[in-house]
């Protein structure tokens, strides 16, 4: 079966949610997706050309009086296969974080105390902002798609979200408060 690129199985799984236009991928991209997967706006139009080119997903146009044409994506059975084939490969590659805040703490000693003590401080606030954040989609996940199918899963993605976020809360304070 022929491989694609993450970004096209994204986009493919999303259209198995009712975001079916490049707009409304954009959007579920903004508010959740983007915690851990990062799609460029450019890249979402050129790969749903490609996924209609490939016969995965067909593409419909829709009319609104007042309103230009609106295309809808929808995936085919064929679309289907490819999304389920992916999702039960074996993981190829394990992710690897990039931090800035520890690449500049790793060569701290170059650093005043205080720059140091002012890096952590902002990336604990930082990470404070995204805790909440991360709590605020929870509670609307709960609140509007309990029901739904997805939102199992959606939940199990933020809580590993909310875990490393706390835990690197909890590092802040630490480091702050005994080693520097």
């Amino acid at each position: 079966m022929k491989r694609y690129n993450d970004t096209t199985y994204a986009i493919l799984g999303i259209l198995t949610t009712e975001c079916k236009s490049g707009y409304a991928i954009k959007q579920i991209m903004d508010q959740s997706l983007n915690h851990f997967w990062k799609i460029s706006y450019g890249q979402i139009y050129p790969t749903l050309k490609l996924i209609v080119q490939e016969e995965l997903a067909e593409v419909r146009t829709l009319s609104s009086q007042g309103r230009p044409d609106k295309n809808e994506y929808h995936l085919t059975s064929k679309g289907i296969e490819v999304l389920k084939n992916w999702l039960e490969q074996p993981i190829e590659h394990f992710p690897i974080e990039r931090n800035e805040v520890l690449l500049k703490l790793f060569f701290g000693r170059y650093q005043t105390q205080e720059k140091q003590v002012f890096l952590l401080q902002t990336y604990k606030k930082e990470l404070d902002r995204r805790y909440q954040t991360y709590i605020t989609i929870e509670q609307a996940i709960i609140n509007q798609n309990y029901n739904d199918e997805d939102s199992k899963y959606w939940l199990l993605t933020l809580d590993y979200g909310k875990r490393i976020t706390k835990a690197a809360i909890e590092w802040c304070v630490f480091t702050l408060e005994n080693k520097l």
